[in-house]
C-alpha cells in the first residue's frame, strides 16, 4: 500500500492476503485482533480533551467493523502489564513506550503514527492532530474509505496486524475546504480532514478554522442604511458623486476607518476564538474615484495598495487588543494585482482570488492564466500569510459537465509552491445532483491533506470503489470530455451557460454510450445502478438544453441521435429525479423549480409556423418559442404567462415599469458559420396611450460590444391583443450575439410587452 506521508520516517513492509501483515520494531507482529478476538487495548491520558476521547472511540468502532474485536478503552492506570497497547494521544503508556513527543512542534494538525514492539502511538498537535492520525491509520492501514457522509466501506480482516511505522507529517496547508454540500457534514469532513469556515465540525470532532463575517464585510462593517445620510464622504465617490448602492468605501477617509475598526472590534469580542476576521470588499465594483484615493492607487500601481494601505491601519489597531487575531483582506477582481511598495503586515491575511481564470488548463502553464501567474507570484513574494480562493465548478449552471479536473491537483501544489496556508475550493455546494460531486469533494480533500498525491490515482480509487464495474465506462466518460475542451481554445470559465462551445455532437453521442454500457455494468446491483442514474443527470442535462440543435444535428450529418426519443417526458423524468434526490438549486443562487419549469416549457407542443416560412424547408427556418429565451429578473421584469393570442400558447411578459433587456435570447446552435438570416420577433404590447414607443428589441454582439440591429416599435405598430411580427434585417448569426427585447419604462403609456417567439430564415448576404 503507497504511504500518503512524504516525511515519512519508516516503511509500511507489506500487504498480504487475509490481512495487513509486518513487523514492529523488534521483528515481532504487532497483532490488533486475530479471528475476533481483541489482542490489543486502547489507551487514552487522564484529562484527554474531547477530540481525543471521539478518536479513540472512532478507533474503537472501525476497528470493530473491520475485524469484529472490540478493543477496550482504558486509562494508564487499567493497563494490564502484558497488553498491546494503542496509545491515542498524549499519556504516561505513551511516554514510557515511545519517549515524549513535542506535538507542539509538527505544525497545524500534524500527526504521529508510530509502533514499538508493545505497542502503537497515534497522536497529533491538538485539537485535531490526533484524531486526524486514527483517521490516517483508518484509512491507509485498515483499508477504511467514507466516500460520503452516509457511503463507506470498511475491508474485513480475519487478522489485523499493523506494519512498522514511524511517521510525523504536518500538512502544508492549515485551512483546507472543499466546498461541496456533503462536505459540511462535521463528521464526514473530520475523516477527510477538512477544517474550514463552512464544514459544521463540532468541538469534539476538534472545530473548524472559523473566519468572523466570512468576506464581502464592507457593507455590514459600514452600512449604507446607518451612515450614509449623515456620512457620504465615508462612501465611494463616483462621476464626481458619493454613492453606496453597489460600491465601496472610501479608503482614505480616516473617521471612516476609526468607526469601521470600532465596529470590527465588537465582532472579535463576541468571538474571539474564531482567530481571523474579514475587511474586504464588497462583491461588485464601484471603488472610490476622490482624489485622495486615485493618487494611492497611482502611487502603488493598483487598487490593491489603497486597500493594503487600510487593511494595514485597521490590523494594527485590532492588534493592540488582540494581537493573535488575524486581519484577512480580498485579492479579487480590481484589487487582485499586488501593489508595487506596501506589503501587508504580519497579522494580515491576503486571500487571492482565481475568478477571472480558465479552468481547462493549469493555472501554473494554461496560456490563458499568465496574468494570475503573475499575481500569485507577486503576492507570494510580499505576504506573510497567503491564503487562495479557487473556482472549482460552473455557477452558473452546475447541472452540467464542467470538465476542469485535470488541473486541481498542479493547481494545488502551486498553490503551496506559492507558500499558500489556506485554500478554499469552491465547489457545487449548491446542488446534489452536480458533476461528481462526491467524487470532487473526496479528490480534492485528499490533495489539500497531501498535494503529492497522485490525482489520477485517487481519482480512480474512488469510482472504482464507489461505481464498482461501471468505473472503467465512467472513467472513460470523464475522459472523453476533458479531451474535447481540450480540443478547443475556450477559456473554461467558472461561469458557463451551456456547452454547446466545447461539447460536440458526436461526444455527446458517445457520452451516451459510455453510460449506457456503465448502466449495464450494474443493472443488477441496485445501490450501484441508482448511482450511475444519479450522475447520467448532467449529461442528460446536455440533451434537454441542447435537444433541438442536437436532433437537427444527427439529422442534417445522417448519424445515430442518441438522445431522448420523448423529451418531454424524458424532461418529466429529469425533473423528478432532481426532486428525489433533493435538489433546490442549479447554481449559485439559482432556484431548481423555475428553472426546471423553463426547460420543461421546451417540450410543449409548438405553435404553428409563422406564415413567412410556410412551405420552406426545415433547415431553411429555425423557431425559437418563448421557453427558448433567457429571462433576467424573473418576478420583477420578467414572467412566463399562459397567452391564448400566442402561437403556442404561451409568452413572455414584461411590465413597461422599466427598461431592461429582459428578455434575451442566445443565437441558436443550430447555427453553421458563415450563414446570413432575415431575423424577427414577434411581440405586442398592451397600452394605456395611442402614441409614443411601445417595445424595443434588437441584436447584440458581446464581441464587438455593440448593437448589430436596434428598433423601437410605436405603439401604434404593436398595441392591442394580436401579435405582429417585426423585422429585424439580415445578419450573420454568430455565438457572440443575442437578441432581445424590452419595454421602454413608460408606464403610464405601455401596461406590459408580451413576446411570442422569435424566427429566423436563411437569406443571402445582404
Amino acid at each position: 500500500m503507497a504511504s500518503t506521508f512524504p516525511l515519512t520516517l519508516g516503511a509500511i513492509t507489506a500487504v498480504l492476503a487475509g490481512g495487513i501483515v509486518a513487523c514492529s520494531a523488534d521483528g515481532a507482529p504487532l497483532t490488533l485482533a486475530e479471528a475476533g478476538k481483541s489482542k490489543a487495548v486502547i489507551v487514552v491520558g487522564e484529562g484527554a480533551s474531547a477530540p481525543i476521547r471521539k478518536a479513540a472511540d472512532e478507533l474503537q468502532k472501525h476497528i470493530r467493523k473491520a475485524a469484529g474485536a472490540v478493543l477496550a478503552v482504558m486509562a494508564p492506570d487499567s493497563v494490564p502489564p502484558d497488553a498491546i497497547c494503542v496509545c491515542v494521544g498524549p499519556s504516561r503508556t505513551a511516554d514510557a513506550l515511545f519517549g515524549p513527543v513535542d506535538t507542539a512542534s509538527l505544525g497545524h494538525d500534524g500527526i504521529v503514527m508510530r509502533t514499538t514492539a508493545g505497542g502503537l502511538l497515534l497522536t497529533g498537535r491538538p485539537p485535531r492532530g490526533t484524531l486526524y492520525a486514527v483517521y490516517t491509520f483508518l484509512e491507509e492501514i485498515v483499508g477504511c474509505r467514507w466516500w460520503t457522509s452516509t457511503e463507506s466501506r470498511i475491508p474485513q480482516h480475519q487478522r489485523l496486524v499493523v506494519p512498522d511505522l514511524d511517521t510525523a507529517y504536518a500538512p502544508a496547508l492549515r485551512s483546507r475546504e472543499a466546498f461541496y454540500r456533503d462536505a459540511f457534514n462535521g463528521p464526514f469532513a473530520a475523516r477527510l480532514k477538512l477544517n474550514g469556515h463552512f464544514m459544521r465540525i463540532p468541538a469534539e470532532l476538534g472545530g473548524r478554522l472559523r473566519l468572523i463575517g466570512w468576506c464581502h464585510t464592507f457593507n455590514r462593517l459600514i452600512p449604507p442604511a446607518t451612515y450614509f445620510e449623515k456620512h457620504p464622504e465615508w462612501f465611494s465617490e463616483i462621476n464626481g458623486e458619493r454613492k453606496h448602492e453597489r460600491t465601496q468605501l472610501c479608503l482614505t477617509n480616516l473617521a471612516m476607518r476609526a468607526e469601521l475598526t470600532k465596529n470590527a472590534l465588537e465582532w472579535i469580542r463576541k468571538e474571539a476564538d474564531a482567530g481571523i476576521i474579514s475587511i474586504s470588499q464588497n462583491d461588485w465594483g464601484g471603488r472610490c474615484e476622490c482624489a485622495a484615493c486615485r493618487e494611492v492607487e497611482e502611487q502603488e500601481g493598483s487598487p490593491s495598495g489603497l486597500l493594503v494601505h487600510f487593511v494595514n491601519a485597521v490590523a494594527a489597531d485590532i492588534g493592540k487588543e488582540f494581537p493573535d487575531i488575524l486581519v484577512e483582506t480580498l485579492a479579487y477582481q480590481y484589487t487582485r494585482q499586488a501593489p508595487r511598495h506596501v506589503r501587508p503586515r504580519r497579522n494580515v491575511v491576503i486571500r487571492l482570488c482565481s475568478i477571472e481564470c480558465s479552468y481547462a488548463q493549469p493555472l501554473e502553464s494554461g496560456s490563458l492564466n499568465e496574468k494570475f501567474r503573475a499575481d500569485i507570484e507577486a503576492w507570494s513574494a510580499i505576504s506573510p500569510q497567503l491564503y487562495i480562493w479557487n473556482y472549482v465548478t460552473n455557477f452558473a449552471n452546475c447541472l452540467l459537465p464542467h470538465p476542469n479536473m485535470r488541473a486541481l491537483g498542479q493547481d494545488i501544489r502551486l498553490f503551496v509552491k506559492h507558500k499558500t496556508l489556506g485554500l478554499f475550493e469552491q465547489g457545487d455546494a449548491y446542488t446534489t445532483t452536480g458533476d461528481f460531486v462526491r467524487m470532487r469533494a473526496w479528490v480534492l480533500a485528499h490533495l489539500m491533506w497531501d498535494p503529492s498525491r497522485d490525482q489520477g490515482a485517487l481519482t480512480r480509487e474512488f469510482m472504482e470503489g464507489y461505481y464498482g464495474p461501471a468505473a472503467p465506462y465512467l472513467l472513460a466518460y470523464l475522459e472523453l470530455v476533458h479531451e474535447a475542451v481540450a480540443k478547443t481554445d475556450i477559456r473554461l470559465r467558472c461561469y458557463m451557460q451551456d456547452t454547446s462551445s466545447w461539447l460536440p455532437f458526436e461526444s455527446v453521442n458517445a457520452a451516451t454510450g459510455l453510460f449506457n454500457q456503465a448502466a449495464v455494468a450494474v443493472a443488477d446491483r441496485p445501490e450501484l445502478a441508482a448511482r450511475v442514474e444519479r450522475e447520467r443527470l448532467v449529461l442528460d442535462h446536455v440533451w434537454l438544453k441542447r435537444y433541438h440543435a442536437l436532433r437537427r444535428q444527427a439529422k442534417r450529418r445522417d448519424v445515430d441521435f442518441l438522445g431522448p426519443a420523448d423529451p418531454a417526458a424524458a424532461c418529466k423524468a429529469w425533473v423528478e429525479l432532481n426532486r428525489e434526490h433533493g435538489n433546490t438549486h442549479y447554481g449559485e443562487g439559482r432556484a431548481f423549480e423555475p428553472y426546471a419549469a423553463a426547460l420543461q416549457r421546451r417540450f410543449a407542443p409548438p405553435g404553428p409556423p409563422p406564415e413567412q416560412c410556410k412551405g420552406l424547408d426545415e433547415e431553411k427556418w429555425i423557431d425559437l418559442q418563448d421557453s427558448r429565451f433567457r429571462l433576467h429578473g424573473v418576478g420583477r421584469w420578467v414572467e412566463y404567462v399562459d397567452d391564448p393570442a400566442s402561437s403556442n400558447g404561451s409568452a413572455v411578459r414584461m411590465p413597461g415599469s422599466h427598461h431592461q433587456w429582459a428578455a434575451q435570447c442566445e443565437m441558436p446552435e443550430e447555427l453553421e458559420p458563415g450563414q446570413f438570416w432575415r431575423c424577427f420577433v414577434v411581440a405586442r404590447c398592451e397600452a394605456n396611450a395611442q402614441t409614443g414607443v411601445g417595445i424595443q428589441m434588437g441584436i447584440y454582439d458581446r464581441a464587438a460590444k455593440k448593437g448589430v440591429a436596434d428598433r423601437s416599435i410605436s405603439i401604434e405598430e404593436s398595441a392591442g391583443q394580436d401579435y405582429r411580427v417585426f423585422d429585424l434585417g439580415t445578419h450573420e448569426l454568430t455565438d457572440s450575439k443575442y437578441f432581445w427585447v424590452a419595454p421602454c419604462m413608460s408606464p403610464d403609456d405601455v401596461k406590459a410587452v408580451y413576446v411570442d417567439r422569435i424566427f429566423v430564415i436563411r437569406a443571402d448576404r445582404p
